[in-house]
């Protein structure tokens, strides 16, 4: 269905109106930053969309947002992405930060129609896509496209050497994805098959190229599944799929969080319940949705095997052959779904960031039996999603990306973004405004604005005033 230009259009005049009836207070009060910008923000997605309009809403205008891609590429929805719809349910909120013109709803009756809507189960992924496009653009927000931040210097501001040149600025958000504090991980074994036969789940993947090929995919996660059917729907000859679990998870965790006292409080919580929460979430794991299942369940040519983890793995005579508990698998193409970990030292714009940032093992130690490698390497932030460590600093530096799940519960996904982004807007404001304070006084002692104009008395015509 072609989008209607005039709903569309009524709804862009919709968002105005609501946006300046929900402007107040909107005094102009952030000083400029000598030589640089208030607030940077690393990604414009979801997350960076989101913040620049809560920002906005505070009047912290002078914001610079960025983005690696170049302008109309793939986004994560239409590229690494490769389920048919969202797992989030329909209603969720989040990028309209409490305009309800800006919903995806209303976006989505605009372009589609209120019986579309309705019909509507969970929220296509390229439709998500197209949202975010539309947001972009009715907000006016300017992206500078095709900039990738390699480094980021401390100071007052930070120095971002870009690839577009540098860039300064007080506030530093890192809204750069699920990977934004780490990176993907691949098994050691696994670097034993060549590139060009191998793939993570986050890689650009021909599968077209693997009709009529065998294909291994090593883990359960959503991802692996959405991988699988892509080959399964591309015409592979086989899909076989091994799991390091002897059994798949069936219950989904994050479905029990979206409550509003779990997403807009879990910051408050102690460490020592922080770390139990997600201890337990983490160790529950995510089923894949049904209907993902199910895209490679119908197919004949589909295995999966259970207690299966790969112990070795040989490349010979052009063909892969993988170890396990459950015997020797072979394929001709692997495709790896093993997730990624939280480890500042493997970005490498966050060299002169990472040895002075606090993580978790720095900070808690769990009770007996409670302890966790993979949560102790999470960073250590406060409750406004911002660094701690030994350096002051790292009050101006901001992590939105999963890295602050344990901290915080805000991962930079759709579920928990409100209360993220509120959290992070409210502490750069708060920063910003205590920093400022002394010259806003000095304002207060300079005010001579009179409201009251007229001091003329009808008891006393002559009065000159």
């Amino acid at each position: 269905m072609s989008p209607d230009p005039s709903s569309l259009a009524v709804l862009a005049q919709l968002v105005r109106w609501e946006m300046e009836t929900l402007a107040y207070p909107a005094g102009e009060w952030v000083r400029p930053v000598a030589g640089g910008h208030q607030v940077a923000i690393i990604g414009a997605g979801q997350s960076g969309i989101a913040l620049a309009l809560a920002l906005r809403r505070a009047r912290i205008d002078d914001v610079v947002l960025l983005d690696a891609l170049p302008e109309g590429a793939s986004q994560v929805w239409t590229g690494f992405a490769r389920m048919h719809t969202l797992r989030t349910p329909r209603h969720v909120l989040g990028p309209e930060m409490g305009i309800p013109s800006l919903s995806v709803r209303a976006w989505y009756e605009a372009r589609h129609g209120a019986e579309a809507w309705a019909a509507l189960r969970r929220i296509p992924r390229v439709h998500w896509q197209d949202y975010l496009d539309w947001l972009r653009a009715t907000l006016g927000l300017s992206v500078r496209w095709n900039t990738r931040v390699n480094a980021i210097t401390p100071g007052e501001p930070f120095t971002l050497a870009t690839s577009g040149g540098e860039i300064r600025a007080r506030h530093v958000v890192l809204a750069t994805g699920i990977e934004g504090l780490g990176a993907w991980t691949i098994p050691p074994a696994l670097l034993a098959i060549p590139g060009s036969h191998r793939a993570h789940t986050a890689d650009p993947i021909d599968f077209a190229a693997l009709a009529g090929r065998r294909v291994l995919v090593l883990g359960a996660g959503a991802s692996a599944f959405d991988n699988a059917a892509t080959a399964l729907e591309a015409g592979a000859a086989s899909v076989t799929m091994l799991v390091r679990r002897s059994a798949l998870p069936r219950v989904n965790p994050y479905r029990w969080m979206e409550f509003p006292g779990f997403l807009n409080q879990f910051a408050e919580l102690p460490d020592r319940l922080k770390w139990a929460f997600m201890r337990r979430i983490f160790g529950m794991n995510q089923p894949p949705p049904q209907d993902t299942f199910s895209r490679c369940a119908v197919h004949p040519n589909f295995h999966l095997h259970l207690g299966a983890p790969v112990d070795a793995a040989r490349f010979e005579d052009g063909e892969i052959a993988l170890d396990t508990p459950r015997g020797v698998f072979v394929g001709d193409f692997l495709i790896i779904g093993t997730g990624f970990a939280q480890d500042l030292s493997a970005r490498p714009e966050l060299s002169a960031i990472a040895p002075h940032a606090a993580l978790w093992r720095d900070r808690f130690t769990p009770p007996p039996g409670e302890e966790d490698a993979v949560l102790g390497g999470f960073p250590y932030l406060d409750p406004s999603f911002a660094f701690t460590g030994d350096a002051p600093w790292l009050a101006r530096l901001r992590a939105c990306t999963f890295g602050a799940m344990l901290s915080n519960a805000g991962a930079g996904g759709i579920s928990p973004l409100g209360p993220t982004i509120r959290r992070i807007a409210a502490g750069i404001e708060r920063e910003i405004f205590l920093s400022q304070a002394e010259g806003h006084l000095a304002d207060l002692h300079a005010y001579a604005e009179p409201e009251l104009t007229d001091l003329r008395l009808a008891s006393d015509p002559g009065n000159a005033e």
